[in-house]
């Protein structure tokens, strides 16, 4: 089964609130659940805790004249900011920084993100955000990381994610999520856990931009941007306990989710001057599923809502637009193409032609 659809799968079975078995395992069956569950606590040991928490990095950034923007954080501890040495390392003091350059206004951010947090507790973590922030400008979710490594069901997960989003859109707030992490990158991790963990965390990913689509919201890929920069320089991208992002490591998330977070609160115009998407750089419109598969190959790529001839839906579902806005570069070593038996994702420049300028993929059958 394609990639597309498991993510088509895992976000219908959220959607009607089914289950696919332990952890969402499908395929891969209880021998690898099993092997996952020994490896899991043996990596758990040799990761360690060396962070008791993380910095507080609520405040207001920037200066400039009016209202501050409203600017909500949640998800786990990489929403937390747990690694970073200081609070305006974190990603939404990055996040917020940039937002106030390029507005000219201050930005008000708060932070609700948990260490440990898991998709079901996104929905807590709404109502304490919306109960300090009552009508947040932008929300920023990062969630899934302990979803893989807790084992969690994907589709309870991607249904948890998915309400978390739809109430936020409520409030009236432009959502961005931050799709799972590829945990394939994790340095203790042995193999094969660590293939398993790299496809059940694209996987995952690929449900969650569904699901967040759905929702009125905007994803954005994060699985291999962390892979292929962590794996070149691990002791810079990697904070003490080689499991979190270092400093480094979050700014090179946050540069990947500026450019959409400043898309959704319209600095750049678009709304009322909307862009073409660009065939060059692999962009284009198409199934949402589709959408998705190919985000999770492509880090930073961002996948929003969209229309074609004035439907939101066509045959094969939602229809969703893929921008490739930013792609933070790193010098990686040279090394074999082929990783942990993931074949090379197809270049954006390689992509055929399509629906609304460059495709995104065939149609699901």
């Amino acid at each position: 089964m394609s990639r597309a659809r498991r993510a088509r799968k895992i976000a219908q079975t959220a959607a009607f609130g089914g289950g696919v078995g332990a952890a969402g395992l499908g395929a891969l069956g209880l021998a690898g659940y099993g092997l996952l569950r020994v490896e899991a606590v043996l990596a758990r040991r040799i990761v360690g805790q060396p962070f008791e928490g993380a910095p507080d990095d609520e405040g207001t950034y920037g200066f400039g004249p009016g209202e501050p923007i409203r600017f909500l954080v949640l998800g786990d501890s990489t929403g937390a900011g747990m690694g970073a040495e200081h609070a305006r390392q974190t990603i939404g003091a990055t996040i917020a920084n940039g937002v106030a350059a390029f507005s000219g206004r201050p930005v008000e951010l708060t932070n609700v993100a948990a260490i440990g947090a898991e998709s079901l507790h996104l929905g807590a973590q709404v109502e304490r955000g919306l109960e300090r922030v009552p009508s947040p400008d932008i929300a920023v979710i990062l969630i899934g990381a302990n979803d893989v490594t807790h084992r969690i069901e994907r589709s309870l997960a991607v249904g948890h994610l998915e309400m978390a989003v739809r109430r936020l859109r409520e409030a009236g707030a432009e959502v961005v999520v931050g799709t799972c992490p590829d945990l394939g990158a994790i340095e203790p991790l042995p193999q094969p856990l660590r293939y398993l963990a790299r496809r059940w965390s694209r996987d995952l990913a690929a449900g969650q931009t569904v699901a967040v689509v759905e929702a009125g919201g905007r994803a954005v890929s994060i699985g291999d941007l962390l892979s292929d920069a962590f794996s070149a320089a691990p002791q810079v991208m990697f904070s003490q306990d080689r499991f979190h992002p270092s400093p480094a490591g979050y700014a090179r998330v946050a540069a990947a989710l500026l450019p959409t977070v400043s898309a959704a609160l319209d600095l750049f115009g678009e709304r009322s001057a909307p862009t073409q998407p660009s065939a060059w750089r692999g962009e284009g419109v198409g199934p949402v599923a589709v959408a998705a598969s190919r985000a999770v190959a492509n880090p930073g790529t961002e996948v929003a809502p969209a229309e074609v001839g004035g439907q939101a839906r066509g045959v094969h579902g939602r229809w969703a637009m893929i921008r490739r806005r930013l792609r933070p570069t790193v010098a990686v070593p040279e090394a074999d193409p082929v990783r942990d038996g993931d074949p090379v994702p197809t270049p954006a420049a390689e992509a055929p032609e399509g629906v609304e300028g460059a495709p995104i993929g065939a149609p699901p059958s």
